[in-house]
């Protein structure tokens, strides 16, 4: 009985119309236009995710997932900067897991998130798992860099590029942050809690080729340890 319901949800997803599915499970929540095929497998023109811009969007389903009650997902999409690419899998529960994920995305959709005005660079991503409940990321493992990073309030100049080590850990996710191509020597650690809360925490030092503007932005921070390093500390909730 059980063998037969399987194959009978199987031919079903082969089936049904990717539309049908977008507008029952995801239209409130995901502007999408362009949608051709099934669950199975298909394609859309566009689609807007928290303000990030896809487009050439396909999926294809990896079946034998539907015997462990998951539905699981090969994406491919392109965005402004390259590509994205991942597997998704959907839990009975709502959880998504996303594995093997790479991709290269504007900075700018998450300027007002993140309360940074103006923001703007390239986010380069490699992770091997990503897992989201809630609309929380839980689990994070892999390498996240940030190039040719500009924040207008700290001057009008790239500040360079930025590597950050992404980590599990039982109370939430951690990462180190420390500079790749950058014009200002950083070493710094986030905390991602469970409860919702972070705290990036880096000691930041001038080098020869740090702009005057941001020098003047050093100079309002507390002073400067025995080897010049002067922290900064950034906390909230999400």
């Amino acid at each position: 009985i059980g063998c037969g319901v399987l194959t009978a949800l199987i031919g079903l997803l082969t089936l049904v119309p990717a539309r049908v599915g977008y507008h029952t499970f995801l239209k409130a929540h995901i502007p999408v236009a362009g949608i051709e095929g099934t669950l199975w497998h298909g394609t859309a023109a566009e689609a807007s995710i928290e303000g990030v811009y896809l487009r050439d969007i396909e999926w294809s389903m990896r079946p034998l997932a539907i015997f462990t009650g998951k539905l699981s997902y090969a994406i491919s999409a392109s965005s402004v900067s390259g590509l994205v690419d991942s597997e998704v899998v959907i839990g009975s529960g709502g959880d998504i897991n996303l594995s093997q994920v790479t991709a290269a995305v504007p900075l700018y959709p998450f300027a007002g998130a993140l309360g940074i005005p103006g923001l703007n660079g390239v986010a380069q991503l490699r992770f091997e798992r990503i897992k989201i409940a809630d609309g929380l990321a839980t689990a994070a493992d892999g390498t996240l860099n940030i190039v040719n990073l500009i924040i207008p309030r700290l001057g009008r100049e790239s500040l360079g590029s930025y590597t950050a080590e992404f980590h599990t850990q039982n109370n939430g996710i951690s990462a180190s942050v420390e500079d790749s191509d950058a014009v200002i020597d950083i070493a710094g650690s986030l905390q991602l809690s469970s409860d919702r809360s972070y705290a990036f925490i880096a000691q930041l030092i001038a080098i020869p080729n740090t702009p005057q503007s941001l020098r003047q932005q050093l100079s309002y921070l507390p002073p400067a340890n025995e080897r010049g390093q002067q922290e900064i500390r950034l906390e909230g909730r999400l």
